[in-house]
């Protein structure tokens, strides 16, 4: 282990891993999914009420879309939504993380007695882009993550003492599988319970008397507490029966519904299917994702020979992965709670691993930085119409690249320095798509000071693709009301202008909207267009980026003055 991941990698590593989570961590284009923009709404509007409970919304069937924790976070983090930042929003989720990392370290160096591999496993995990994609946005991810794996960490670090405990470490997991209901879904008690029931059995030599004498209570107390945990919301809710509408019918057991033809079919073929679960749950790992198939491979290969811990990790995967086998709605992501498994096997396995898994690694990361790299230098050298439209990057972000490159072709080539640089190149690729997009994060691509000054209290429509969109839009017009309309329709200047009285409208770059003679453009940036036609994929492919990945954004004002529109329905809702 000393020979292939030094101390001295770990820390250099370790540095560049806590750079790449806080990097651009306020960045509207930050890898993501799209239910922050409805916890952003939901945490503004409780707030707002000056009431933890009951959470509020405008959207119709998404006010109790999750438990309150991961809204509760949101309004103390933020203050009551008075420091309304997505930095401020997002840094507990990285705290949640680096605790994760954290207490994984702890875990694995205990019973794999080398610190090395402990490191090596926590760097691993943060290496994953599911966790890079999921552990720093604002969403349930990372307390879920969290305090789900804590009581596996707990039995991995103590052993024998946690095992055989007979109240103190059952309270403890209720506590923290409680927490984990309560920020996710109390439908993660069965996994979890689950798992701990594995865990029981392999502790008693696979004896079902034994562990049912010893041990059944226990996983009976964790989950009964953890429910409880979960009931506080019932009881602490002024309207119960709102939760268990919305929550418990209509966010949970709804997954267990066909979604195409049968709930059969549905399992083995299609976009829900065991198979995809199980790509999915392996491409959490991102460009890691083969070597993660070389680890199962090398335990699989060495069956007979897995340790107790070892033994331990793949049963927590295999719970997790067979629980969220039988919903009809599959994802990936709701194995995140057993990529820290993965990870650890990864650490205890990583010398023995062949390098073709981590070269494999490193053709992705050559392959993303070059597109990178072209897309880059397609923007910089791009005849906008103006230069206050320029696309510029700072010799950072060309520094940034030129590194990764060097990282990559250097561990591809160097026997000695191939997993370790495949490590640190995870990380350098992160920060190069994060670099590649901060001329959208300055003045390019917001609105003035004096525009924001101008709207302020004002009525603008704006364009939605997404529920709550007008969430980030509020991060770009503090203090105006907004009101969304159909994205679709965002180039339809001319009627756009002839409906609302304030309107955000989108044109091709180099491309001066048609204003009517008493239109004004109040203000102007730049923003990225989130969907393309084949047509467009093609041209942007061959090197037309500007013209279709990016459209100016103008606010214009019109004559028109039709007070009717405050009450159609917000597209944004």
């Amino acid at each position: 282990m000393r020979a292939s991941f030094s101390y001295r990698s770990a820390f250099f590593i370790l540095l560049l891993g806590v750079f790449t989570y806080l990097y651009g961590l306020d960045s509207r284009f930050a890898p993501k999914n799209g239910d922050e923009y409805p916890y952003m709404h939901i945490v503004r509007m409780t707030a707002d009420t000056g009431n933890w409970l009951p959470l509020q919304s405008q959207m119709d069937g998404l006010k109790n879309t999750k438990p309150p924790l991961i809204f509760w976070q949101g309004i103390a983090s933020t203050s009551w939504a008075s420091e309304w930042t997505l930095g401020n929003l997002r840094w507990p989720s990285v705290f949640y993380t680096g605790l994760t990392a954290l207490f994984l370290f702890l875990a694995v160096r205990r019973f794999s007695g080398k610190t090395q591999t402990g490191i090596l496993a926590s760097l691993i995990w943060l290496s994953f882009f599911a966790t890079y994609r999921y552990g720093r946005p604002f969403l349930t991810d990372p307390p879920e993550v969290f305090w789900i794996t804590l009581p596996f960490f707990a039995l991995l670090y103590y052993g024998k003492s946690a095992f055989d405990s007979k109240l103190t470490f059952p309270l403890v997991a209720g506590i923290c599988f409680g927490f984990a209901l309560l920020a996710k879904s109390f439908a993660y008690i069965v996994p979890a319970s689950f798992a701990l029931s594995l865990y029981y059995w392999r502790w008693r030599q696979w004896s079902i008397p034994e562990v049912s004498i010893k041990d059944l209570y226990k996983v009976v107390l964790v989950s009964v507490l953890a429910l409880g945990v979960f009931a506080l919301w019932f009881a602490l809710d002024p309207y119960p029966q709102a939760i268990w509408s919305e929550f418990i019918l209509g966010e949970n057991a709804g997954k267990f519904a066909a979604r195409q033809s049968n709930y059969l079919m549905d399992l083995i073929r299609g976009g829900d299917s065991i198979w995809l679960l199980l790509i999915t749950t392996v491409a959490n790992a991102g460009l890691f994702s083969f070597v993660l198939l070389s680890s199962l491979i090398q335990c699989w290969r060495t069956r007979r020979f897995l340790s107790f811990e070892e033994v331990l990790l793949l049963l927590l995967v295999g719970a997790f992965l067979l629980v969220f086998s039988l919903p009809s709605q599959r994802s990936g992501r709701y194995l995140l709670p057993v990529m820290p498994a993965f990870a650890a096997l990864i650490a205890l396995h990583w010398d023995k691993l062949g390098l073709w898994s981590f070269r494999v690694a490193i053709l992705l990361q050559l392959l993303v930085l070059s597109l990178l790299l072209w897309i880059g230098l397609n923007l910089q050298f791009y005849h906008f119409t103006n230069a206050a439209s320029a696309w510029m990057y700072s010799y950072y972000h060309w520094v940034l690249m030129a590194t990764g490159f060097i990282v990559a072709l250097v561990g591809l080539f160097r026997v000695k320095l191939t997993k370790t640089l495949a490590l640190a190149g995870c990380f350098l690729v992160y920060c190069a798509l994060t670099s590649s997009l901060t001329p959208l994060e300055g003045q390019l691509g917001r609105f003035s000071l004096a525009t924001i000054s101008q709207l302020q209290g004002k009525n603008v429509w704006i364009p939605c693709d997404y529920r709550a969109k007008d969430e980030e839009y509020r991060l770009l017009l503090p203090g105006a009301a907004l009101h969304g309309y159909l994205a679709k329709d965002a180039g339809d200047i001319q009627g756009l202008t002839n409906t609302y009285p304030l309107v955000a409208v989108q044109a091709p770059l180099g491309v001066s909207p048609q204003l009517c003679d008493s239109c004004q453009i109040v203000g102007q940036r730049m923003e990225m267009r989130a969907r393309h036609s084949n047509e467009e994929i093609m041209a942007m492919l061959k090197g037309q980026i500007g013209d279709y990945l990016f459209v100016n954004e103008y606010l214009i004002s019109t004559p028109v003055n039709n007070a009717e529109l405050l009450n159609v329905k917000d597209v944004c809702r």
